[in-house]
């Protein structure tokens, strides 16, 4: 049903000359000229260009015959309607869209999805328009996706904290979704994902308050040690023997000066241990 069109326009053309010449040449050859002229339009009427990445496909009847991705000059069934669809690659941005995390916290995401047409018989007959699926199925998939994780996160995934899981994550839904129109999906990436304004300011104390007790926790951590090694080490010299009570008291002048927020001033201790 379908074959170069070089050869049939050049057929076409000596045909066309031919029937030319036989309409001078009497009744019956001026009939056959009319026939040649006629096969002749009917084969000019099935030629057709296909572009680069681009692909034509055939529709008979109301039924699919086939699809010509192969760019070049072809003849086809005049009588077929060819739909044009576009094999290049695209990408769509999404808009900022405002959902609730896995907390219930309001976020604001968004995405970028690079596609293109693998199977064109699924994207012209399998859905009403394949253009307008796409931004629709990655609007929602980055909803669910959005109510899946929580925004951040230390015991569990989160969005800003295993960003490469989430678009993975994120990747695979689109798939799912856009399989269906036999649109393969490259690549996403999320182009923003923040605070919605109106918590941005609030969710920036909570974080930094989280930074601060965890740092605290640290240094206090920390501090703990090293006044368990050095009231070990007093104990065990033989130079410097220490009463329990002295002990304590150094332990606690210790972690003071270790966990305190502004370096300790030196005092020099004039009188006995004990006073």
């Amino acid at each position: 049903m379908v074959a170069r069109g070089a050869p049939i326009a050049l057929a076409t053309i000596a045909g066309y000359a031919l029937a030319t010449g036989l309409e001078f040449a009497g009744s019956g050859a001026a009939f056959l000229g009319v026939l040649l002229y006629v096969a002749g339009g009917f084969a000019f009427a099935g030629l057709i260009v296909v572009q680069p990445n681009q692909a034509q496909v055939l529709i008979l009847f109301g039924r699919y015959v086939g699809t010509i991705s192969e760019s070049g000059f072809w003849c086809r069934n005049p009588i077929t309607k060819p739909r044009m669809v576009s094999l290049r690659v695209r990408s769509l941005q999404t808009e900022p869209i405002k959902v609730n995390d896995a907390a219930g916290s309001p976020i604001e995401i968004g995405a970028v999805v690079v596609w293109r047409v693998v199977d064109t018989a699924r994207a012209m007959f399998d859905v009403d328009d394949y253009e307008r699926f796409v931004p629709v199925q990655s609007e929602t998939a980055l909803r669910q996706l959005a109510g899946r994780y929580p925004y951040a996160g230390s015991d569990q995934p989160s969005l800003c904290g295993n960003s490469d899981e989430v678009v993975q994550a994120l990747h695979a839904e689109l798939q799912d979704r856009l399989g269906i129109a036999g649109i393969e999906v490259i690549e996403t990436r999320f182009t923003r994902l923040a605070y919605a304004p109106e918590i941005a300011a609030l969710m920036l104390r909570r974080q930094q308050s989280d930074a601060i007790i965890a740092a605290r926790r640290t240094l206090a951590q920390g501090a703990a040690e090293l006044v368990q090694l050095a009231v070990a080490r007093l104990g065990e010299s033989e130079l410097l023997g220490l009463e329990p009570e002295l002990q304590v008291a150094m332990a606690s002048n210790l972690m003071v000066a270790l966990s305190g927020d502004r370096a300790p001033l030196p005092v020099i201790n004039t009188a006995s241990l004990y006073t």
